[in-house]
């Protein structure tokens, strides 16, 4: 009884008239007066039926057969026995055509067929099709609306198909995009930080023999960086914290300290209005740039610039050291500058790059505008 009342909630009154449709063309053959008509209308009758069900599974030219063969009883059954109900099992049947032009084809086809049988039957003037008048008005009209109202029903039903499967590909290819950033994010913190572990280590083992107290120092140095390192892949793995700018301001002022590079910072005015997305993008490129500069570039200084303008944040890192790759090759891959140009772009942000006196990168990155509304609002 559950099967059945769930049954009955889903598909509400339309198989019983189905039903209905399926038992009424005996009820009009079974009113002639002739056993051969009656015999002939019995036979149709399980003919369409039998031609229906294979008319739902045609493709091809086979479809065009079942469909006239449909069409061709249901005029016959208009003409000889004043019935028209067959018109709603075809119009049913029409709508569920997917090929445009098949569709059309058939549609007007079953239309003017219909409307011809309708006509020849008044012109008779059958007095038992007379008296369903009303009812030929609304097959004749459920014949038109009912196939174009399935189409558009079909065509909505996989246009939601294919939003979902679009937003499925969306999602699957934002949690890759996120595993990418994860993992630039991992390897720009701990290839910093290693760097930093590699440079100490190889000045300890050169001053073990010639200056122990400083060996000593520089392995206590490689330690606590070591542990940095740790809470910070903690902390990007458990949390996923963005990184504030002024954090990671001050580790890169430890990262050129130890690699014996004068740092030097101006900031022309702090900057406002930029999300924490941002913050956080603009500090992991700052990051991947001194990491360039103690690895590759043998500088003796680098200076960061931070100034804000009206519509964006403009950063600079400078450094007076020569820069370790062709001009052609800049964002080639496997290069940290086009992760770091990557994460801007992403940003509607830009990156720079000028090497005519030592390296010279400028990031680009726009204010949050929503800030920026809140700040006018009040």
């Amino acid at each position: 009884m559950k099967k059945y009342f769930k049954f009955q909630k889903l598909s509400g009154i339309s198989p019983y008239i189905w039903t209905i449709f399926f038992i009424l063309p005996f009820y009009f053959i079974f009113k002639s007066s002739s056993t051969f008509v009656m015999v002939a209308g019995v036979i149709f009758t399980l003919v369409f039926f039998g031609a229906y069900r294979f008319a739902f599974v045609a493709k091809g030219w086979p479809l065009y057969l079942w469909a006239f063969l449909l069409i061709g009883i249901s005029t016959g059954s208009v003409m000889l026995f004043s019935y028209i109900y067959f018109a709603f099992f075809i119009a049913y049947f029409i709508g569920h055509i997917r090929e445009k032009v098949p569709f059309y084809i058939l549609y007007y086809i079953h239309i003017i067929s219909a409307a011809i049988a309708v006509n020849f039957s008044l012109v008779l003037k059958k007095g038992w099709f007379l008296t369903q008048i009303p009812f030929i008005v609304i097959t004749l009209i459920s014949a038109i609306l009912l196939p174009l109202s399935i189409r558009s029903r079909k065509e909505r039903e996989r246009l939601e198909e294919k939003l979902e499967y679009a937003n499925e590909r969306i999602a699957d290819l934002v949690k890759l995009e996120e595993r990418q950033r994860i993992a630039r994010d991992l390897h720009d913190t701990l290839g910093q930080k290693l760097s930093l572990i590699g440079l100490k280590s190889d000045l300890a083992r050169k001053l073990i023999y010639k200056d122990p107290e400083q060996a000593r120092a520089e392995l206590k140095s490689v330690q606590q960086t070591a542990r940095t390192s740790l809470n910070e892949v903690r902390q990007i793995v458990s949390s996923m914290k963005g990184i504030r700018l002024k954090d990671e301001l001050g580790n890169v002022r430890q990262i050129l300290e130890a690699a014996g590079i004068d740092f030097v910072y101006e900031e022309k005015e702090a900057p406002k209005n930029i999300s924490l997305l941002n913050e956080n993008i603009v500090s992991m490129c700052i990051k991947e740039a001194v990491t360039n500069v103690v690895k590759h570039s043998g500088a003796k200084f680098c200076r960061i610039t931070i100034q804000q303008l009206s519509k964006e944040v403009v950063i600079t890192v400078e450094d007076d050291g020569s820069f370790q790759c062709r001009e052609d090759r800049f964002f080639s891959k496997g290069h940290g500058l086009l992760g770091m140009r990557e994460r801007l772009e992403f940003a509607n942000g830009s990156l720079a790059i000028d090497t005519a006196a030592g390296t010279k990168l400028t990031m680009r990155i726009p204010n949050d505008s929503k800030s920026k509304e809140k700040d006018g609002g009040r």
